[in-house]
């Protein structure tokens, strides 16, 4: 292979991680040519409501996923938050790069942190799994959608529509924004959505050629978390319209795993703690997942649903 073609979402955030990803393709392989394809998804295109009123993360996937089919790209870089938990049929994740920050980030003006807000402060932020943790955190919160890519989300919030916003660590690390981030929002107390901070590459599973040049850049620790916080999440049947939080670490050959399901409305929450061997991740999130259905989050996800 002499060109290697990239499908990618043209916002900010996609283009760096899509170039990151080139980067290290081209180091690694000397001599390769790799080219960016951007495009424009669902996803990206209707920001008046919530992904979970529109279909969902996998807008961001589909039209990506047809350039693959119809032969205009090779693969695709996504961040691994955003793929679902099954992948259509044809497709494989040949490399997940090694994790950068995990955690949300609380991002504010005036604010220093989440206590620090007065009573009623509007927080922009469209996912569930935050508004669940923060409504559990503070009731007293307005708590307002808020779609678009980063820079544009930053940009509302300079304009005064929010008091604070909440976003990921990594994309604004990504970005060079790491100096807006005012307070770090980590585990266990506060859940990342499952594979939060991942990059993942994705391409036609017959493609043998592509899957081979991927190889060298996937991160196999990272894998084994991202697979136990998937795998949770995935027997919880859990999606962007349900509040789903979990986050993994591997301590040498043991692997840990804390998961939350949460009510957006109402802040109720249930939490789990699990740990089992580094090589039987999938286990390990449905071992997390029947015990967080165990008491009752089959009710929290049935409320959303």
């Amino acid at each position: 292979m002499k060109t290697l073609r990239i499908a990618t979402r043209k916002s900010p955030l996609a283009l760096w991680q899509s170039e990151h990803v080139a980067e290290r393709l081209r180091d690694a392989h000397p001599g390769l040519e790799v080219e960016l394809v951007p495009m424009t998804t669902r996803g990206d295109e209707v920001l008046d409501r919530s992904l979970a009123a529109i279909g969902g993360k996998g807008l961001f996937l589909k039209e990506l996923e047809l350039a693959m089919l119809r032969g205009q790209a090779d693969c695709a870089v996504h961040s691994l938050k955003d793929v679902p938990m099954e992948l259509e049929p044809g497709f494989a994740l040949p490399a997940i790069l090694a994790r950068a920050d995990h955690a949300d980030a609380f991002v504010s003006n005036r604010f220093d942190d989440i206590a620090a807000l007065p009573p009623g402060a509007r927080v922009g932020t469209s996912s569930l799994r935050r508004q669940a943790q923060l409504r559990a955190l503070r009731p007293d919160l307005e708590l307002l959608d808020l779609r678009g890519n980063v820079n544009t989300r930053l940009g509302k919030l300079d304009a005064g529509e929010y008091d604070a916003i909440v976003l990921a660590c990594a994309g604004l690390q990504r970005l060079g924004f790491e100096a807006r981030i005012r307070a770090r929002l980590d585990a266990p107390e506060w859940l990342p959505a499952p594979a939060q901070g991942a990059i993942a590459i994705e391409c036609r599973e017959d493609d043998i050629a592509t899957r081979e040049l991927f190889a060298v850049l996937d991160d196999a620790a990272t894998r084994t978390c991202v697979e136990a916080e998937r795998a949770m999440n995935r027997a919880l049947h859990g999606s962007c319209h349900v509040p789903v939080a979990a986050f993994a670490r591997l301590d040498g050959q043991q692997l840990r795993l804390d998961g939350l399901v949460g009510s957006a409305s109402d802040g109720r929450a249930v939490r789990a703690h699990g740990q089992g061997r580094g090589d039987a991740p999938d286990c390990l999130g449905l071992e997390v997942a029947q015990a967080l259905l165990a008491q009752g989050a089959a009710e929290l996800i049935g409320d959303v649903e």
